[in-house]
């Protein structure tokens, strides 16, 4: 019987995260965590002869969270400019899964078409030794650049 070895999963510090925003790409290095997610959206369905309720897949809807490092303006001039302006951004993110001692390699996801839903203006903590700041997106695409190879099974 096989089993997984312990050096195959994946450090969360081995990650990197690339923003495209207005055609700059810059590296997020001010980036603590990141998570993002899609839900499906379905439609209860019934049926003659059955009881039960069967469910069927309409569509699909992109989350996802960041804690950053207090320390880059980036968003807050994105939110400047659509006070001033009216005009949202909405910009692409990828995110580099990469642990050097884990045989699977890499899978590099890009989430695609981001758009905040807040932004943290103004910020003090006499409790905190790194200010960080709390914030939720949604995307509207995803482009899987490179998928994980499958592990060496000890």
């Amino acid at each position: 019987m096989g089993y997984l070895n312990a050096g195959d999963t994946i450090s969360g510090k081995e990650g990197r995260a690339y923003s495209v925003i207005n055609g700059v790409t810059e590296e997020m290095f001010f980036v603590k965590t990141l998570e993002a997610k899609i839900e499906k959206q379905k439609a209860e369905i019934k049926t003659l002869g059955s009881r039960r309720t069967q469910h069927k897949t309409t569509g699909w809807s992109g989350t996802g969270s960041m804690t950053i490092y207090y320390m880059t303006s980036k968003f807050r001039k994105l939110m400047q400019d659509y006070l001033e302006t009216g005009k949202d951004t909405y910009f692409d993110i990828m995110v580099v899964n990469e642990d050097p001692s884990s045989s699977v390699g890499s899978q590099k996801i890009v989430l695609r078409n981001v758009n905040l839903n807040s932004v943290i203006l103004a910020k003090l903590d006499v409790e905190s030794d790194a200010l960080e700041e709390e914030t939720e997106f949604t995307f509207e695409g995803v482009t899987f650049a490179e998928h994980f190879s499958e592990p060496v099974i000890g």
